[in-house]
């Protein structure tokens, strides 16, 4: 099977689109798709990657094509994506496209990183300051900008202090599935999927 994977992230900076690949590509072989693992496509922006994902879905450029992007808000139904894209960004579904052809990162890529606390540790160390960091229940309910901004100060004092693209890249592919598949049913959601599509 051919699929392809168009990702939210990596601005428009080339240098970026290479390395939101490599965090996706790696986070995936940590699931154990190293041997039947997607094309991934960086797209940049959010618009972006509706625009490419129904550009290839209307083209049926391969036999699985989805997005996959953050969620933004908190969803009312994990199940129906394409309910919650109408009602926060006015995006059409666009004809013949599934629900489980939207991947969700709920609120936000960040909400998966602050989940994987030894993966947090092993990348900064111990100036990590885990009391900045929010509690690990109910995450996929928190407000993606409280998600964002405790990942900000908690690495403050770090050589390497957190910001979105390059390092949050690098964070993306340190992280361990089974700890996500703790607390995140949207990790839950992706990996399903995937394991029946590739």
């Amino acid at each position: 099977m051919r699929a392809i994977l168009y990702l939210e992230g990596g601005g428009d900076s080339k240098d970026l689109h290479t390395r939101c690949r490599a965090g996706f590509r790696r986070l995936l072989e940590r699931c154990g798709f190293q041997g039947r693992r997607p094309r991934l496509v960086a797209c940049g922006g959010r618009d972006a990657t509706f625009d490419d994902f129904t550009s290839a879905h209307s083209g049926r450029m391969a036999d699985f094509i989805a997005m996959w992007l953050d969620s933004e808000d908190v969803l009312s139904d994990l199940e129906k994506t394409w309910a919650h894209l109408k009602a926060r960004d006015g995006w059409a579904q666009p004809g013949g496209a599934s629900d489980e052809q939207v991947l969700f990162m709920t609120t936000c890529m960040e909400t998966w990183l602050v989940t994987d606390r030894p993966a947090l540790k092993e990348h900064y160390g111990n100036t990590l300051q885990d009391s900045a960091l929010p509690p690990l229940s109910d995450l996929e309910k928190r407000p993606r900008h409280d998600i964002q901004e405790s990942l900000t100060h908690a690495p403050r004092d770090c050589s390497n202090a957190y910001a979105k693209g390059k390092r949050s890249f690098e964070i993306l592919g340190k992280l361990t599935p089974a700890t996500l598949e703790k607390r995140l049913p949207s990790f839950v959601r992706v990996r399903r999927i995937l394991n029946t599509t590739l």
